[in-house]
């Protein structure tokens, strides 16, 4: 089945789908890159590792057992012998499991030297909300903004807190930030909302050098297709991400439109 939006598609926010749409996509863009950059530049996949404990999903426990209220129980393995049991019944918690998270990037090198001539990031969900992946994200992004490296930072989740920036005063659903080194601390926002088409966004490279365009909504309407996405998304429910009511009546019409309600 076609890709059903024409811009983003909400349901690929489901945290249950988005880290292999994440994973897809940061390849894809590599993939569409390499060839057109060489032979002067090269792609390199990058992981940025950190530890986290915050997330509800991460805590682990037992179920709740029933307690018996008599102060003393009978072992029946060990005849006659009484074991005695606490007079403040314990509670059963959870505690916080560490997780080892491992978030892909790109980085765009010079062939010889290898310099760092453009990072791009496609955010997580992690890296949007208060705890140990944002502080990791924004003290990464703050060593690129102050370095002579271009940022591409692309933000295709509507839940949690946008990376700051100043100047943008509109609420919309998803951005694209590219920031050019020589024009800091101006940069290029591309915003832009669920009913709109992914606007394509250049590739800042050296200065004076001819930047590539990246067509994102292209990118991931084949990502779609090969992941048979249409196969695991049920379109006839709302996507787990809320939207407003104006999306949810468009959303509702042009799913019913395309027979999948």
């Amino acid at each position: 089945m076609a890709y059903p939006f024409p811009g983003m598609n909400p349901y690929l926010e489901d945290p249950e789908l988005w880290p292999g749409v994440h994973g897809r996509l940061i390849v894809a863009i590599a993939d569409y890159l390499s060839p057109q950059l060489r032979p002067k530049y090269f792609v390199a996949i990058e992981e940025r590792i950190y530890q986290t404990t915050g997330d509800d999903k991460l805590l682990v426990g037992i179920p709740d057992v029933i307690v018996q209220n008599s102060q003393t129980a009978i072992n029946p393995k060990i005849p006659n012998i009484a074991v005695a049991t606490p007079a403040v019944q314990p509670k059963t918690v959870t505690v916080p499991i560490p997780e080892i998270v491992k978030e892909r990037y790109l980085e765009v090198r010079k062939v010889g030297t290898k310099e760092v001539v453009t990072v791009i990031e496609v955010l997580s969900p992690k890296n949007k909300r208060t705890g140990e992946g944002r502080n990791a994200y924004e003290t990464k992004r703050q060593r690129i903004l102050g370095s002579s490296t271009h940022l591409v930072e692309i933000d295709l989740l509507r839940v949690g807190e946008p990376m700051l920036v100043f100047g943008d005063v509109t609420q919309n659903d998803y951005r694209i930030l590219v920031s050019r080194a020589e024009n800091r601390p101006k940069s290029d926002l591309y915003a832009f909302n669920l009913q709109n088409v992914i606007p394509a966004f250049p590739l800042p490279l050296r200065t004076g050098e001819s930047e590539l365009l990246v067509d994102l909504q292209s990118l991931l309407a084949g990502i779609y297709d090969r992941a048979s996405y249409d196969l695991v998304i049920d379109y006839s429910k709302d996507s787990v991400s809320k939207w407003s009511e104006e999306n949810a009546v468009w959303a509702n019409a042009l799913l019913q439109e395309k027979g999948l309600r």
